[in-house]
């Protein structure tokens, strides 16, 4: 979901501006190859190289097809496809984050992929991947890779403890300070960002919004036990108190990959940099685990991930070419090569063979993701995120009460469904 990309926005930009393409203006010679253009969003130190050495097998596989890559930082991407594609100069393929998808086909900015070249292994994809790519009935991506939310923890400092990684909040809180007492560092320290805070509404059977009934819930009787369950662990013994900096995300995953800190709730994105860190030298010190479920006896998180997706402004030939390459890149041997390399997660079954669940990372996200709850077709599901950003580090930092912040947050959530009730 969040990953830090290396790349300034003046570079950022000047690509861009130089190779933002689409259809006719790619630049193709008579007779000559055709050249589409991907952004990629991937993390451009981690994960990019192993993507742009994709490119290059692809091309020396299909000689009538270039692919002129682009790097954009993940961060900056949503806007800047949906500025392109308003003005007809977006790429042929997009790496598109699994909540853009909805969005982006509602404006009739992507291809429905349905019966191409493109989907042509769609049976051999995880179906709920397929589902969450879909909307109105037809698909809109091919799932690239996938993700969701684990409680990730230093097995080492929980068998010092003694303890076991929780089945509940209350399991963890009871945890948190038992490692605390027996090995001085922090049991847990949780994040103040919206979408980590998911799973504790699931936990409670709900969500910020209910899109089938078309109703707020995010100020429900259920939201606001889900949330105080949530503001509850940044106070007591062993539970790290909330850091609502600009940098707490890097605070919280230094602490924890160098062995100052037992647990955290974290994606797969992260696992080649817990591999990093002083305290997962031996890669078997990482522990994964379904996140600790809620009062209901639910317990899940988010599914994120990226989908390929095809320009629909492109002409035919750039949407030919852009759907044999999408077809290549998801397929169960790339699936399996960024898997080796990035430490990501795959999103068809073929591409899990042996070595790929040798990385203890992977084959331990792997066991959680039966757990990962799709997100619904809602094209603005994604922004929904926006304002508990911005409202529950206030409420964590003790600058307004839950209630003022959850009110705030219903507000700001009404004027982007403001067709929804409350």
């Amino acid at each position: 979901m969040r990953r830090g990309i290396a790349a300034t926005a003046l570079v950022a930009s000047l690509a861009l501006a130089a190779t933002a393409c689409g259809g006719s203006d790619s630049g193709d010679s008579a007779g000559g190859p055709v050249t589409i253009t991907w952004w990629d969003t991937s993390n451009a130190t981690n994960e990019a190289p192993t993507y742009k050495a994709l490119v290059e097998e692809f091309e020396a596989a299909n000689k009538d097809v270039k692919v002129n890559y682009v790097n954009v930082p993940f961060d900056q991407a949503q806007n800047k496809f949906d500025t392109a594609a308003g003005s007809k100069g977006a790429p042929d393929v997009l790496r598109s984050e699994v909540g853009w998808t909805p969005a982006f086909a509602k404006k009739g900015f992507f291809l429905p992929l349905d019966g191409t070249e493109a989907l042509a292994d769609q049976d051999k994809f995880q179906p709920s991947l397929i589902e969450q790519a879909k909307y109105e009935g037809k698909t809109y991506g091919v799932p690239l890779v996938t993700d969701t939310l684990a409680f990730v923890y230093n097995k080492e400092l929980f068998a010092k403890a003694g303890v076991e990684a929780p089945k509940t909040w209350d399991d963890l809180k009871k945890a948190a300070a038992t490692i605390k007492a027996k090995t001085g560092v922090d049991g847990y320290w949780g994040s103040t960002a919206g979408y980590y805070a998911q799973p504790f509404l699931y936990g409670e059977g709900t969500d910020t919004v209910d899109a089938g009934a078309k109703k707020i819930t995010v100020n429900s009787a259920a939201a606001k036990k889900a949330y105080g369950t949530w503001l509850s662990l940044f106070d007591g013994k062993g539970l790290h108190k909330a850091d609502t900096t600009a940098d707490a995300y890097a605070h919280i995953q230094d602490a924890f990959v160098n062995g100052k800190l037992a647990s955290i709730i974290q994606g797969p994105w992260e696992i080649t940099n817990f591999y990093k860190g002083s305290a997962f030298k031996d890669k078997e010190n990482l522990g994964i685990a379904t996140v600790p479920a809620g009062s209901t006896g639910k317990a899940g998180a988010p599914t994120g991930g990226h989908n390929l997706s095809v320009y629909a402004g492109s002409d035919e030939a750039h949407q030919k070419a852009a759907l044999k390459f999408v077809n290549f890149m998801t397929s169960a041997k790339a699936q399996e090569t960024v898997a080796l390399k990035n430490s990501t997660l795959p999103t068809r079954d073929d591409a899990y063979t042996d070595k790929v669940k040798a990385d203890p990372g992977i084959a331990g996200y792997q066991g959680v993701l039966s757990a990962a709850q799709p997100r619904p077709a809602l094209p603005e599901y994604s922004s929904l995120w926006t304002p508990l950003d911005d409202e529950l580090p206030k409420i964590a930092g003790g600058k307004e009460s839950l209630d003022e912040g959850l009110k705030n947050a219903e507000t700001a959530i009404t004027k982007l469904v403001p067709d929804f009730g409350k």
